[in-house]
């Protein structure tokens, strides 16, 4: 299937426009991106703990709630995918980012476990329509190859800032107004995205944001998915960045309470994971420099490499305070990686304007894993009373995943059209 650039022709009337709706799209993205991934998701961590003394259960049970959320995420990617190649982002978007407001509002009064689940799953219906596989498939269809990785770049070096944003100020939140105060706090941050996303021009529908050239020749989506299915990169990547998302996953909720159990006051566990925001923003950079020289596969799999060295150093130096920033700071450095790796790799392997259901289908696996891994990870702690055993675990699946990445240099270039 050839890929088709998906910028408008030089020389096309409407090019200049392009231009500024791709712009402004990008940025808004950022800043929406940004604050999604800080209320709807980082947040949760720093919750975790007084949440589960004043519903007077488990953190086990608690973490099952954001399982929860996960996994209603993991059951909307494909018909997430299948809306934004038939109706655009607008709508989803906008709606996804109010759902988040109002269920971030109503959680401020939960009292009872059920109430936090339901709560949970609504906002991973939320996450599912308004961050980063929703806005990354607008890119991919809306702006052309050649500006694609710059504007990937730029909506995630901003919204790498996420974590480093809102684990820190949700925990003074916290600290000095309760949980509730600053779930409420985080409602109202979150609804400054609704507009942004109502108002934003440019939100095409992903599968229509083509040249003219291509349209007659677009294989049907059924035709896409199954030469992708048949072929050995699809599986090598799903496989790569399903356990790098939940090494990643298990780490974002449990580093602070690790290093809480290592002997280190909450306030500054929550500074040092807050840490993972810049780094994720520094990988990001130092991958799309590195790509202008080497293969983006090649890339991704030294990074996540270090990471699983990280995560296995971690709890020999965790206790320490030069040796807890510093084993951070080696898994922190691919952090962000995959976001910007997945979305390149897929659309160099197979066809743009059908990149928002293949996506889909490749997030329900990584989805799953991003759901199971806390829990598994939690139910680790309890059954061991071990984080070392947690953070072992950790570095298993990124070093799986840095395998299955460094694979793709010997499967070969995916078939480009089902009809060749």
């Amino acid at each position: 299937m050839t890929r088709a650039d998906t910028a408008v022709p030089a020389g096309h009337t409407g090019g200049d426009r392009h231009e500024r709706t791709g712009t402004a799209t990008v940025a808004t993205f950022a800043v929406t991106q940004t604050i999604g991934y800080g209320t709807l998701y980082y947040a949760f961590a720093v919750f975790l703990t007084p949440l589960a003394a004043d519903l007077h259960t488990s953190a086990t049970v608690v973490t099952g709630a954001f399982t929860a959320s996960v996994l209603t995420a993991a059951a909307l990617a494909i018909p997430v995918g299948r809306w934004l190649d038939r109706h655009g982002a607008r709508a989803l978007m906008t709606t996804g980012s109010l759902l988040g407001a109002v269920m971030l509002a109503a959680f401020s009064g939960v009292h009872e476990v059920w109430q936090l689940y339901l709560i949970q799953i609504g906002l991973g219906a939320a996450s599912a329509a308004s961050l980063y596989e929703a806005a990354f498939a607008v890119i991919i269809a809306g702006i052309g190859a050649a500006r694609r990785s710059s504007a990937l770049l730029a909506v995630t070096v901003v919204a790498g800032f996420a974590s480093t944003i809102f684990l820190p100020l949700t925990g003074w939140l916290t600290a000095t107004h309760g949980w509730r105060a600053a779930v409420l706090v985080l409602a109202a941050i979150q609804a400054l995205t609704v507009p942004l996303h109502a108002l934003t021009a440019g939100l095409p529908r992903t599968g229509a944001a083509q040249t003219p050239t291509t349209t007659a020749a677009r294989p049907p989506t059924r035709s896409v998915v199954r030469a992708a299915l048949a072929e050995r990169g699809f599986w090598l990547l799903t496989v790569g960045f399903t356990a790098h998302t939940a090494a990643v996953s298990a780490m974002t909720v449990h580093l602070v309470a690790a290093l809480v159990a290592w002997g280190h006051p909450p306030a500054f566990a929550a500074s040092v994971a807050g840490l993972l925001g810049v780094l994720s923003v520094a990988g990001r950079l130092l991958t799309t420099g590195l790509q202008r020289r080497y293969r983006t596969a090649t890339v991704t799999a030294v990074v996540f490499g270090v990471q699983a060295v990280a995560a296995l150093v971690l709890p020999l130096v965790g206790a320490m305070t030069a040796g807890a920033v510093g084993a951070v700071i080696g898994f922190g450095i691919g952090f962000g990686v995959a976001t910007i790796a997945k979305p390149v790799l897929l659309a160099e392997r197979y066809d743009t304007s059908r990149y928002a259901t293949l996506s889909g289908i490749l997030v329900v696996p990584s989805t799953l894993a991003k759901a199971a891994a806390p829990l598994a990870a939690a139910a680790l702690h309890a059954a061991t009373g071990s984080y070392a055993l947690v953070m072992t675990a950790v570095a298993v699946l990124t070093a799986v995943g840095a395998a299955a990445i460094a694979g793709l240099r010997t499967a070969g270039a995916a078939a480009r059209s089902p009809r060749a």
